[in-house]
């Protein structure tokens, strides 16, 4: 196999987490009793471009089917951050109704509802049906596509080009991520701006994230690796920010390579820091697997010890993260009885592999648990928030990452 970037052969194994369903594979209970579709997951790292990414084994079309069941507009948190970035971006570029705006992988709608409000003109990109049925019934246009530079040009054949180009958490989805780059070149109007935004891979290793890792992310990005990508397709990332979004995100800023736009000092300070972490090095990543094989040993022997003791343990939030931990920890229905999510398009299904029944967030407080474990631990606080009554009958939560720590 070669980098999907820069071609070059790929040696170093960054992680292997044995074979796993899809983690957005929510089954229903006619589902069970068949065999799952189970992939390799295993992470390469480039000691070329320093790319992190899957073997290659899934197809998107496998992963990203019409009952895709994640739905951006389930975590308030999360639709906080979009309409603070609606805000922000639409002051900083001036945008109004002459614009438009274009985002890839508009999932529900959660972001642009946002821009059809301030009336500017809009366009979501997304291939899944089940959250494109959400998006339109909310008045928002949508394209059920894969975006690449062929989908991108046909929307210059219409005319149609962004002043403004919107990716949040899909640049690390694309299997082809150099066709897709080129897409976001021809598809921005001169002088027109991309922002991307995604997990930081030095956050993943940092904080030993190893959980974000699923079939569903392709690649996982340093700001020095997408400045890379960026340069060979004609573009440049000329800002950053660094998000608390996800366990540590950032948001690049790109232009087309031409456009006059001076490089921040935020971006060399970044890519330096990066160097100086060790992250264009081989051992930072060839020592990552032992830290994940802790974390799960952790969890999985207090999960067992709380289970002699005779105790009931929950979990909350049927999250992707989730599933990896589960499945790579081998823990099953035996030890985790049940998990809450508030997404009604996973209540009533099973957990991907662990096979652990998703219930309403009620469900909570008719089975009071003695331990609830937090699965999308980034979420930490406003789950504690939410299941507040937990510690009314004596209940306490737990997290696995970084490291097991009850709360």
């Amino acid at each position: 196999m070669n980098c999907r970037h820069c071609n070059t052969g790929l040696e170093y194994v960054f992680l292997d987490l044995g074979i796993a369903p899809p983690t957005n594979a929510y089954l229903s209970k006619e589902e069970l009793a068949q065999t799952e579709k189970k992939f390799p997951l295993k992470l390469f790292v480039c000691h070329n471009c320093w790319l992190v990414q899957t073997e290659d084994y899934s197809k998107s079309d496998e992963l990203f089917t019409k009952e895709y069941a994640y739905f951006s507009s389930v975590s308030s948190s999360w639709l906080e951050h979009a309409s603070r970035y609606s805000k922000m971006i639409t002051d900083k570029l001036n945008l109004n109704t002459n614009s438009f705006v274009l985002e890839v992988a508009s999932n529900d709608g959660y972001l642009l509802r946002n821009f059809v409000a301030a009336e500017i003109p809009c366009l979501g990109i997304e291939p899944t049906d089940s959250t494109a049925d959400a998006a339109e019934a909310i008045g928002i246009p949508v394209r059920r596509e894969f975006f690449g530079e062929n989908s991108a040009r046909k929307l210059e054949q219409e005319g149609k080009k962004a002043d403004l180009i919107i990716g949040n958490n899909v640049y690390a989805h694309v299997p082809d991520i150099n066709d897709f780059t080129k897409g976001l070149k021809v598809a921005l109007k001169p002088g027109g701006t991309i922002t991307l935004e995604f997990p930081h891979l030095l956050n993943l290793i940092k904080y030993k994230q190893f959980d974000t890792v699923y079939h569903e992310h392709y690649s996982y990005l340093s700001l020095y690796t997408v400045s890379r990508i960026f340069q060979q397709a004609g573009l440049k990332v000329y800002d950053v920010e660094e998000l608390p979004t996800h366990g540590g995100s950032l948001r690049v800023y790109g232009c087309h390579e031409e456009d006059i736009k001076e490089t921040t000092s935020a971006v060399r300070e970044l890519i330096e820091e990066e160097q100086e972490f060790g992250m264009q090095d081989l051992p930072l990543y060839l020592s990552f697997q032992s830290e994940a094989d802790k974390i799960t040993h952790s969890l999985t022997a207090f999960l067992m010890e709380q289970k002699q003791k005779g105790k009931t343990i929950g979990a909350y939030g049927a999250a992707a993260k989730g599933n990896t931990l589960l499945n790579y920890g081998n823990i099953k229905n035996d030890l985790v009885s049940f998990v809450c999510d508030a997404a009604p398009s996973k209540q009533g299904k099973y957990l991907p592999g662990s096979h652990i029944p998703v219930l309403h967030p009620s469900s909570m407080n008719e089975l009071k648990p003695d331990w609830v474990l937090i699965l999308p631990w980034n979420l930490e606080q406003e789950i504690t928030k939410q299941q507040s009554q937990v510690k009314e009958w004596g209940g306490n939560f737990v997290v696995a990452v970084p490291e097991l720590k009850i709360i």
